[in-house]
Parts: C-alpha cells; sequence; structure tokens
C-alpha cells in the first residue's frame, strides 16, 4: 500500500475511534475522563466493548502532544501501537494537559469489568453510565432532616452529571466543601441524633467520598469547617502504589497500607479519605444506642451488672473510606488512634471499647474491632472492616473491697469513741472550762455527728430522698466544723494580742459555727436541690458547680486560720522577747496554738484528699488516705486536747478513784489534793482573760 493512502486510511480510522458516539472520552470537557474513577466504588453499567482496525495499519502517535479536539495526531506507518483484536491501547497521563491528569484505559477484551474505560470504535458500544441512585433523597419520610435532602439532590446531580458530556459538571473542591459545609449544619441542628438519620448520614458522606475522591486534583486534600475536617490522598499511576500511607485530622490518626487500599484490582488510581466530626460526641442519645453483643461483652469483661454501666463516647466519631471496594473484611488491619475528648485513664469504673456504627442495626458495635492499648489521652485500635468509628467509655460502679470497708468502718467507729470522750470531757470537766473548751466541745459535736451520718448513710442511694438528707447534713456538719476550726485561730489570736476582753461572746460564737454553715448550705439546696446525693454516693454532685459551696469555703477558711497562725507566731515571738514575759502564760498559748495547728493539718488535710476523692478519677490510694485522716481526727483532737492536758487527766484520776469503791479511804485524801490545784489552775486560766460558758 502506497504511504499516502495508507496516511489517509489510517486518518480517518483513528479519527472515527475517537469522535464514537458512545465513546467514554470527550476531548471538551475535563471530567468525562474521570468517569472510569467515579465508577470505582458505586455502581457502573457497561456495555460491551468492541475494537476493530485492519491488522496490518500500524498507528503511532507522539505521547508528548496534547489530545483535544483541534489537536494534530501523528500517523505514520512505523510500528508504534498495533491494534488487533488482542490488542489494547492506553492513553496514560501523559498524553492529556495538567487538569486532566487522569488515567483513561481503553482495552479490547469480551468482559469488561466498572473500573475500566473503554474507546469503541464505528459507535458499537455503548457509553459507561454512573448508578446514582444511592444519592436518591426520601422526602416523604417526614424523620429525615431537609439540610440531608438538599445534600443528597446536590450529589445525585453531580453524579448524573458525569453521564452526561453536555452538562456542566461540579468542581471537586466544591463538593467537598458544600459536603463539609451541610455536615455542620446537620450538626449544629443536631438532626443526627437518632439512629436512622446518622445512618443515612454516614452512608451519605462514605459514598459522596467515593464520587469526590477520584475527582480530586492535588495528591492530598484538606478542608476544615466549623464541625468537620477531612483529608484525602490520592494517587495515580500506571503501576498500583505500594508502602504505607497515613492521614490525620484534630483528634484521629488513620494508618495503613495502599496495597489494602487498592484491594484486588487496580484501576490505575487509588485514594483513602479521613472525615471527622467535632460536636457528633456531645449527643448523649448515641452514647446509649449499644448492641447486645457489646453489652454482654462488658458485663462479662467487667463484672458488673450490664444494667449499671452506663456508655459515653470519649471521642470524635471519624469516617474511614478507601478505593477498594471490598472492606468488610480486610486481610490486613487498619490502625486508627483516637485522642480522648475527656482526659481520663481507665481504671475502677472506667473502661474504654473501640466501636462501629452498624448502619444495619443503627448501634454501635465492637465487631471487628480490636482495642491494642489505652491510656489517658489516647486509645489505639485495630479494625479489619471500614465504617465510621469511635471511642466507648463505659462506665460502671466499682464495688468496694473488703479492705477499705473493713478500714473505713474500724477507723469511723474510733473516730467517735474518741469524740464521745471528747464530748463528756469538754462538757463536765471543770478545770477546763472556757472559750477554747466551748470551741472545742462544739467541733468535736460536729465531726462526731458528721461521723455518724457518714458510717451510715454514705452509701443510701437506693432512696433518693434519704440520699439527699444525708448529703445536705455532711455539707452542714463538715463546714461547721471547719468554722470551729476559725473561731479557734482567732481566740488564740485574741489572747496573744489582747490585754483585756480577750474572749468572743457566745452570740458570735454560733453566728459563725452554726449560721455561716446553714447559709451555704441553704442557698446550695434551693439553687441546685437535684445535686444533692448521686448515684455512686450521697454527698454533693459533680456537676456543675454545687461543689464548690463546700470546698471553696473550706479552702477560704484553711487560708484564712495560716494567716491568724502566721500572725499570733510572729506576736507570741515578740511576747518571748519582751523585758518582763509572762512565761507561763506564754507557754500556755504556745501549746494551745501548736495542738490548734496539728488540729488543721488533720481535718484540711484529709479533704484535700477528699476532694480528689470524690472526682470521677479518684484513686483507691485516696480514698485509703481520706478514710485513715478522716478516723484520725477524733482520736487526734482526744490525745491533743484531753490525754496531753494535766488537768484533764487529773479529772480523769479523780474520776477514776471515785468509780472504784474498794480503794482505801487514804487513797481518797491523797486523790482529791490534786483537785484543789486544778481550782486554784482554773483562777490562772481565768486570768489570762478565759470565761466560762
Amino acid at each position: 500500500m502506497e504511504p499516502k493512502w495508507a496516511l489517509l486510511l489510517g486518518f480517518i480510522l483513528s479519527f472515527r475511534s475517537f469522535t464514537t458516539e458512545g465513546s467514554s472520552y470527550t476531548s471538551d470537557k475535563g471530567l468525562s475522563s474521570v468517569i472510569p474513577a467515579v465508577c470505582h466504588g458505586v455502581q457502573c453499567n457497561n456495555g460491551p466493548t468492541t475494537a476493530s482496525a485492519d491488522p496490518d495499519l500500524e498507528i503511532s502517535g507522539d505521547t508528548d502532544s496534547e489530545i483535544s479536539g483541534d489537536s494534530d495526531l501523528e500517523i505514520s506507518s512505523q510500528p508504534y501501537l498495533t491494534m488487533s483484536t488482542q490488542a489494547s491501547l492506553d492513553i496514560t497521563a501523559s498524553s492529556f494537559p495538567a487538569h486532566r491528569q487522569d488515567v483513561i484505559r481503553a482495552t479490547q477484551t469480551s468482559e469488561t469489568t466498572s473500573q475500566n474505560a473503554f474507546v469503541s470504535p464505528k459507535g458499537a458500544a455503548e457509553q459507561t453510565e454512573i448508578e446514582c441512585d444511592q444519592f436518591k433523597s426520601k422526602p416523604d419520610e417526614d424523620h429525615t432532616p431537609e439540610k440531608l435532602n438538599q445534600m443528597m439532590s446536590l450529589l445525585k446531580d453531580s453524579c448524573e452529571s458525569l453521564n452526561d458530556p453536555v452538562e456542566k459538571h461540579f468542581n471537586a473542591e466544591e463538593l467537598l466543601e458544600n459536603l463539609c459545609n451541610s455536615t455542620d449544619d446537620l450538626l449544629l441542628e443536631g438532626k443526627v441524633a437518632d439512629g436512622e438519620n446518622l445512618s443515612v448520614f454516614l452512608d451519605m458522606v462514605e459514598n459522596s467520598m467515593r464520587l469526590i475522591g477520584p475527582q480530586l486534583k492535588d495528591p492530598v486534600t484538606k478542608m476544615e469547617t466549623q464541625n468537620t475536617y477531612a483529608e484525602v490522598a490520592l494517587t495515580r499511576n500506571q503501576t498500583p502504589p505500594s508502602g504505607s500511607v497515613t492521614l490525620s485530622t484534630d483528634s484521629a490518626l488513620f494508618s495503613t497500607s495502599w496495597e489494602t487500599v487498592v484491594g484486588k484490582a487496580y484501576s490505575g488510581f487509588a485514594f483513602v479519605a479521613l472525615f471527622s466530626y467535632k460536636d457528633m460526641n456531645s449527643s448523649s442519645d448515641l452514647s446509649h444506642k449499644t448492641s447486645r453483643t457489646l453489652q454482654e461483652d462488658s458485663r462479662k469483661r467487667l463484672h458488673v451488672d450490664e444494667k449499671k454501666i452506663t456508655y459515653q463516647l470519649n471521642s470524635k466519631v471519624v469516617t474511614a473510606v478507601v478505593s477498594n471496594p471490598d472492606t468488610k473484611k480486610l486481610s490486613d488491619l487498619m490502625m486508627l488512634t483516637f485522642t480522648h475528648e475527656e482526659e481520663r485513664a481507665e481504671s475502677g469504673g472506667v473502661a474504654y471499647t473501640c466501636v462501629y456504627w452498624n448502619e444495619s442495626e443503627k448501634v454501635w458495635s465492637g465487631r471487628g474491632c480490636v482495642k491494642e492499648w489505652s491510656n489517658s489521652t489516647h486509645t489505639v485500635c485495630h479494625w479489619s472492616h471500614l465504617s465510621s468509628f469511635a471511642v466507648l467509655m463505659a462506665l460502671y460502679p466499682v464495688q468496694d473491697t473488703f479492705a477499705s470497708v473493713l478500714i473505713t468502718r474500724v477507723g469511723l467507729v474510733l473516730s467517735l469513741l474518741c469524740l464521745f470522750l471528747c464530748i463528756l470531757t469538754f462538757r463536765f470537766c471543770r478545770s477546763i472550762q472556757g472559750t477554747r473548751n466551748s470551741i472545742h466541745l462544739h467541733l468535736s459535736v460536729c465531726l462526731f455527728i458528721a461521723d455518724l451520718v457518714f458510717l451510715c448513710g454514705i452509701s443510701s442511694t437506693h432512696n433518693q430522698v434519704a440520699c439527699a438528707i444525708v448529703a445536705g447534713l455532711l455539707h452542714f456538719f463538715f463546714l461547721s466544723a471547719f468554722c470551729w476550726m476559725l473561731l479557734e485561730g482567732v481566740q488564740l489570736y485574741r489572747m496573744v494580742v489582747l490585754v483585756f476582753h480577750t474572749t468572743l461572746k457566745h452570740l458570735y460564737l454560733y453566728a459563725v459555727g452554726y449560721g455561716v454553715p446553714l447559709v451555704i448550705v441553704s442557698i446550695s439546696a434551693i439553687t441546685f436541690p437535684k445535686g444533692y446525693g448521686t448515684n455512686k454516693h450521697c454527698w454533693l454532685s459533680l456537676e456543675g458547680y454545687l461543689i464548690l459551696s463546700f470546698f471553696a469555703p473550706v479552702c477560704i477558711i484553711v487560708i484564712l486560720n495560716i494567716i491568724v497562725f502566721i500572725i499570733t507566731v510572729w506576736k507570741l515571738a515578740l511576747k518571748f522577747s519582751s523585758l518582763n514575759p509572762d512565761l507561763s502564760k506564754l507557754h500556755k498559748i504556745r501549746s494551745f496554738l501548736a495542738t490548734a495547728v496539728a488540729q488543721l493539718c488533720v481535718l484540711g488535710g484529709s479533704w484535700v484528699f477528699g476532694f480528689f476523692l470524690f472526682q470521677k478519677n479518684g484513686t483507691e490510694v485516696m480514698l485509703y488516705l481520706f478514710i485513715i485522716l478522716n478516723s484520725l481526727q477524733g482520736a487526734l483532737i482526744f490525745i491533743m486536747h484531753c490525754l496531753l492536758s494535766k488537768q484533764v487527766r487529773v479529772e480523769y484520776h479523780s474520776l477514776f478513784v471515785r468509780m472504784c469503791p474498794y480503794k482505801k479511804k487514804g487513797d481518797y485524801s491523797v486523790s482529791t489534793e490534786p483537785s484543789h490545784s486544778s481550782q486554784k489552775r482554773l483562777q490562772s486560766d481565768q486570768s489570762t482573760g478565759e470565761s466560762q460558758l
């Protein structure tokens, strides 16, 4: 055949092969070239593909030339690419301008997959169509949010536009931005909290990313809005990619391999996307939707009745999408590292579980999920399938151990016994009557009632009214105990600084000791009545700021006491350095001050540990420290103010002698002598300014 005739015939055949009505490539439409990419992951209907050419005809083209409607195709008789019934024509990314870097592969075969593009000569093949029914909105269903229907309609129009070479196509970046903005609106409106809408919503996001992902231009695309964060990695090459790929959002890190992303069949491209939702975890309705299997597993693992376990999302919900259409059972596990919304380590009462959203059952499920490790800030999970994932925090009541129960009961009983002896001593011991003694008496009464209520009612959570009363009594009497300690510090200051009128009036004592706590408790009960009593303890609720109505006054009292003690010590040192110090009086005040400081340390220190104990992350160590220090309060007051006081020991000895009738008469005369000296000491005490009450 003459070269010029071959050239003419080759041009005619090549022109027809690129302008046939059934061809999937249209030169003047940039997104038409990515139809095979869009088909990947969604259902496509392909017609039969046929291609024929004169086997003697050899067609070659400059691979560096740009193929378009007005481009020139160089034809020569030199062998470069042969088209026959067994040959295939590959049009790679190097044949297109930069904005069309998509792989189009036309293969002449009897069976073509939905992921392969084709060039059909002579109009023998039908155009590849993308199935867009998955984006069909359901306006007839009242519970489907209107915003969700609008987004589904937009995605459906974009999907259908790819099937029409004449219609204007949507930009992939614009579609991704619309998806993020619509997601923001839905989350702000709280329209996806129920299981039905959440399943539709998450399914829409997955299908949207399969539609948008292959159309993106950049290898890595990131987009962040108010409530969403998306990151997409895309690769296009003739050979399948290999190695690892990692995506991250502000709350999760997703790691897998390109081999898993590609799957069994490679279509010239691969993409992986990670979508994060910021406010979805705040919905308590979603946290309670757990599968029966998950509840049963939690019961066996935690050894707690499943009805007592409550669940809470402690991470943002994320959706992972890959170009591999078969993600129900992956050969290689994918890894997700979640950042906790609330920093809380696994301990007694807290356990973490990796879960995914089961769209068919509309619940959180743990099937196919393995938790590798967890700490207070992060949880690492492995998955054998893809979906939307999160970390579920299981909250369950911790059963008190035998040791803690034993220490609590023994310690409180010991404290109650010592406080009871203190009350009797301060009330009936005549040699120590005075203002300080009266303060010690009321302090002991408050601690005695508080410890008794604590021992009998702290765990009475079965009766809501009784539990609230117990919490109110504990609130009042513990606050009152701290107020009486403050009064003791003020009294010591007056004894050192003032010469006359050193005692406090009864009205002031009762107003501060009982009036201030009563006002605080009354205001707290009126403003937040439901805060008295919790599911775990009959104490103040940790929700809101009610707990501050106890710890704020306690902190103020402790700080004031420290200031008063510092000033008192300074004044006392000046007294000792004076020219004519009353050493007996100063030594007595110094001993009073030492006991008051020790008392403040024990009572204040116990509630430092008590503050952390009643928090959500309280530990068993804090429990034991609180119990031990709380038990030492009564014993400490009895030892410092009774056993270490010589006057009280004399009174005890006198009482013991009177209670023993078998003693000889001479013994009584000896034992009564200290009684007279004690009266003199009483007069000496009164000379320091303390009045009897």
